[in-house]
Formats: C-alpha cells, sequence, structure tokens
C-alpha cells in the first residue's frame, strides 16, 4: 500500500493555479487509471486503485497546503504504514515548467505544503517535482504560484500529466529513475 498525495488548495478559485499542479495530477491519475471515485477522507479527498500490483491511495488535502501534512499524516497512521510508503506530488520553483524531477528526503525547499508535511510524517517521503518554474524576482512568487497556468501553457501541461500518468508505473514499482527518463522520452515525441 502507498499512498500518493498531491498538494493543492481546495476550491475552484484555485483550481488552475500553478499551485495546484500536484491535484491536477491526483485527477488525471485517478480518472486514467479507473480509481474509486473521489470521497472524503483523511481531511481531504481520497480514492483508492491500482498501479499494477501495487495498492495506491490518491490523497488530495483539503486543508489548505500549509496544512497539507495533516491529512498525510493522518492517512498514513491509518494504514500503518511509514514515510517511506509517501509520496508526494507539489509545484517546484527551481525547475524549468513541465520537467519531472524525483527525489527522496530533504528540506522544505520554502514550500509551505512540504513543510508542513515534513512537520506531520518527518522527511524521509518521496517527492515528485513538478517543474514551474521561477518568475525572476522573489518579491513576484506569491502571485506567481497562486495564479493560473497562461493559456500558452495547457497543452505542455496537458502532455506533462499524461506523460506522468503513462510512467507511473514505474513510480508504483520504486523505479524512479526509469519514471523520470519516460517522461524525458515523452517530450521529445
Amino acid at each position: 500500500m502507498q499512498i500518493w498525495a498531491g498538494l493543492g488548495n481546495p476550491g475552484t478559485s484555485y483550481a488552475l493555479n500553478r499551485h495546484n499542479v500536484g491535484f491536477m495530477t491526483a485527477d488525471v491519475i485517478a480518472s486514467e487509471k479507473h480509481f474509486a471515485p473521489w470521497k472524503k477522507a483523511f481531511q481531504g479527498q481520497a480514492s483508492l486503485g491500482q498501479i499494477d500490483q501495487e495498492r495506491i491511495l490518491l490523497l488530495k488535502p483539503a486543508t489548505f497546503m500549509n496544512e497539507s501534512g495533516r491529512a498525510i499524516g493522518e492517512a498514513m497512521r491509518f494504514y500503518k504504514l511509514t514515510p517511506e510508503d509517501v509520496t508526494v506530488f507539489h509545484d517546484e520553483l527551481d525547475i524549468a515548467p513541465m520537467r519531472v524531477k524525483v527525489k527522496r528526503g530533504g528540506g522544505a525547499a520554502g514550500h509551505n505544503g512540504l513543510r508542513s508535511t515534513i512537520a506531520h510524517i518527518g522527511e524521509n517521503f518521496r517527492r515528485v517535482r513538478l517543474g514551474i518554474g521561477h518568475p525572476g524576482e522573489k518579491s513576484r512568487v506569491h502571485g506567481y504560484v497562486l495564479g493560473n497556468y497562461a493559456k500558452s501553457e495547457t497543452d505542455a501541461l496537458a502532455h506533462m500529466l499524461s506523460a506522468i500518468n503513462h510512467a507511473s508505473p514505474w513510480l508504483a514499482n520504486g523505479d524512479d529513475a526509469r519514471f523520470m527518463s519516460e517522461i524525458a522520452l515523452s517530450r521529445q515525441s
């Protein structure tokens, strides 16, 4: 059993924000992999399914980004899992738009959703870092992450989310390098 948590803020006004790309990822996987319908659980929305032989709980915390860790921690304790069984999908300013990188452990790098998750479960979870790029000036970061993707970015965003879905069996089976490689290859086609 694994928990895959997409980070974001609940509500339609945030739905297309760059900060909500984790929610978008969870939605695409749930839909394309035919997971169970979303239902209220663990202070958020949860959907159970399977990728290859792995049972996956997709989770979208409804606690707002700054308290994401509460929902993730509650689900982890309910299923008697460890941080190593948790994967968090989140936006990443320090990676070029539509690039995807995976890492295990580490700090929060200024990301409030990661800071909350670390506070509630420790830092030994896997992070799928979804590049949104940096607006250039620190003073513009807040508005940028809470801003919607531009119309010119929607095709590339859809392609990235589709590539993550198609490569998800590698992630489910713990082959992070192959997962990233498959996504990188999809960018060339």
